[in-house]
C-alpha cells in the first residue's frame, strides 16, 4: 500500500493532475475494485417455511381479532368519551388500550402470584417414619409388665424415654440433645404420627412428675395407645 501512494505521486509531477493517480492506482495489485459476488443462498427447509406459514397465520389471526374487538368495542366508548370529555377519540382509544393491559397484567399477578409464591414456600414432606416392629412390640411388653405391677408412671416414662431413643438413633438430625419432650412433639420434621403419639406421652409423664400425681389406668392406657398406634400402624394395616 505504501510502494503504491509513491508511485502515485511520483507520477502526478510529470502528467495531468488526477488522471496519472487514477491510473496508478486502478492496476495496483493489492487494491480490489471487481465487486464481491455472494455465494447463491440455500433455500430454508420446507418444514422450516411451513412453520413460518402456520406461525404467521396464527398471529395474523390473532391480529385481527384484536383490531376487530378495538373496532367494536373500544372505538365507540372512545367516541363517546371523547364527545364528554372533549379529547381526541385516537387518544382516549390508546388510554383505554393501556388501561386494560394493566388490568390484564395485575388480574394476572393477584391470580398467579400467590400460587407461585405457595409453590415456593411450600414445606417439603416429612418421611414416614415408625419405629422397628419388633423393638416396638418389645417396649410395649416391658411397659405392659411395669403397668401390671400398678407402676403406672415408670410404664409411660419407659415409652417416653425409649421411644426418644430409637428416634434419635435413627433420625439423629430430627432432635438436638437439649430437646424436651414437648419441644420434640412439636417438631414439623417429625412425622404427624409421631407428633402426636408424643403430644399424648408427653403430657401424661408431665402430670406425674410435676402436678404430684400419679398415673392411674386409664392415664397409662391412653399414652399406651397413642403409642401404639404411631410404632405399628403399618402392623396394623397389613393386618386388615
Amino acid at each position: 500500500m505504501t510502494a503504491t501512494i509513491g508511485a502515485i505521486a511520483a507520477t502526478q509531477a510529470t502528467e495531468a493532475p488526477g488522471a496519472s493517480a487514477w491510473r496508478t492506482m486502478r492496476s495496483a495489485s493489492d487494491l480490489q475494485f471487481v465487486p464481491i459476488v455472494d455465494p447463491p443462498q440455500k433455500p430454508p427447509p420446507e418444514w422450516l417455511v411451513a412453520l413460518g406459514r402456520f406461525l404467521g397465520n396464527i398471529f395474523a389471526g390473532i391480529g385481527n381479532a384484536i383490531d376487530w374487538a378495538l373496532g367494536w368495542l373500544v372505538a365507540p366508548i372512545a367516541r363517546f368519551l371523547s364527545q364528554i370529555l372533549g379529547l381526541n377519540a385516537r387518544t382516549i382509544e390508546i388510554a383505554l388500550i393501556v388501561l386494560a393491559g394493566a388490568g390484564l397484567l395485575w388480574a394476572a399477578w393477584v391470580l398467579l402470584w400467590p400460587r407461585w409464591l405457595a409453590r415456593r414456600t411450600a414445606p417439603k414432606p416429612v418421611p414416614e417414619w415408625t419405629p422397628d416392629t419388633n423393638a416396638a412390640l418389645a417396649l410395649l411388653e416391658d411397659a405392659d409388665a411395669l403397668a401390671a405391677a400398678g407402676r403406672y408412671d415408670e410404664a409411660a416414662r419407659l415409652l417416653l424415654h425409649r421411644s426418644v431413643g430409637e428416634i434419635a438413633a435413627s433420625r439423629p438430625d430430627w432432635l438436638a440433645p437439649s430437646s424436651t419432650s414437648r419441644e420434640i412433639g412439636a417438631n414439623p420434621r417429625l412425622p404427624w404420627r409421631a407428633r402426636a403419639a408424643f403430644t399424648v406421652i408427653a403430657r401424661e409423664v408431665e402430670r406425674s412428675l410435676f402436678a404430684l400425681t400419679g398415673l392411674v389406668r386409664e392415664d397409662w392406657e391412653r399414652a399406651r395407645a397413642a403409642y401404639a398406634e404411631f410404632a405399628l400402624a403399618d402392623k396394623a394395616t397389613e393386618s386388615r
